[in-house]
């Protein structure tokens, strides 16, 4: 009896062994570990932005307008003497959040949308598919500043447009996994044993298409921040005083022949944290495609 119950003990339960499999499959591509890294650093920045931030991010200092990089300022300061460190560290606040929103959106919306076409097909398959490629002509930044435009310049009305947005890429992509899943005997078989549409998309057919759909929310997170940089550049996104990377990056662009650290240093936040959810998009690709992960133990 104290031999079973050791034995139990010291095995782990395969769902342990499955999430820690998962995570050493993500990590065996460096390029994804590096992603975490990055995006782990800008998640931590924006938690806690007031305890690293070295200055208030809308505290201005006259007798210092355009002071370059120094011990002081660090990556210098902007045209109204404000701490551009402090700013981007703040900025990444915006960003993560106006990107999660959005994601959580799209998710939301093209996720019922992709289940109620792919599973009951016919006229509501057409309609709502023809719903979504009417949406998808039109390019994503010119479609999310119209709407931005059309609802208020705010961060509320930022997330609303780019998770418009991106709704019909998740449609699309729950649409195409469904067909290949409501076939399936399991799902035949809930059918037989009389199980409402409802919970056959909730209960079977759903847990069976989230792993392409985790991959493509983690890569339109990066879509997400670059569209609201586009938009708080142009100047319909995030409103001053809140610290942006895309209205620092509109201000650095007037001064880069004489203070070019203003919109470097927001341009390199913006392209090093899309680069690291790409990174780890592509990596959760590998890590939850079964194809991939066999070919990589040949």
């Amino acid at each position: 009896m104290t031999h079973a119950v050791s034995t139990w003990v010291s095995t782990p339960t395969p769902r342990v062994s499955h999430h820690f499999g998962f995570l050493r499959r993500l990590l065996e591509t460096r390029l994804a570990g590096a992603g975490l890294v990055i995006s782990a650093i800008v998640v931590l920045c924006a938690l806690a932005a007031p305890l690293l931030a070295p200055y208030d991010p809308n505290e201005q200092d006259y007798l210092a307008l355009r002071d370059p990089p120094s011990a002081a300022h660090v990556l210098g300061t902007d045209d109204i003497g404000r701490d551009v460190l402090s700013r981007i560290i703040f900025g990444s606040r915006v960003s993560l959040e106006v990107g999660l929103f959005a994601v959580a959106i799209a998710i939301a919306v093209g996720v019922s949308l992709g289940l109620v076409a792919g599973y009951a097909g016919g006229l509501a398959d057409d309609v709502i598919m023809r719903i979504v490629d009417a949406v998808q002509a039109f390019p994503n930044l010119v479609l999310a500043l119209a709407i931005t435009a059309a609802l208020g310049p705010s961060i509320a009305n930022a997330m609303i447009a780019i998770g418009f947005v991106g709704t019909p890429g998740i449609a699309r992509l729950t649409r195409g996994q469904t067909l290949s899943v409501r076939e399936r005997e399991f799902v035949a078989a809930a059918r037989v044993c009389g199980a409402t549409p409802l919970v056959i998309m909730r209960l079977h057919i759903w847990p069976n298409v989230t792993a392409p759909i985790v991959v493509q929310a983690t890569l339109l997170m990066g879509t997400a921040i670059v569209t609201e940089a586009a938009l708080s550049f142009l100047g319909v996104g995030v409103q001053p005083p809140t610290p942006s990377w895309g209205a620092m990056l509109r201000t650095g662009s007037q001064y880069l022949e004489v203070a070019p650290w203003i919109g470097m240093a927001s341009g390199a936040a913006i392209f090093l944290t899309v680069l690291a959810f790409n990174f780890v998009g592509d990596g959760l690709r590998r890590a939850l495609d079964p194809r991939l992960a066999s070919r990589r133990r040949q």
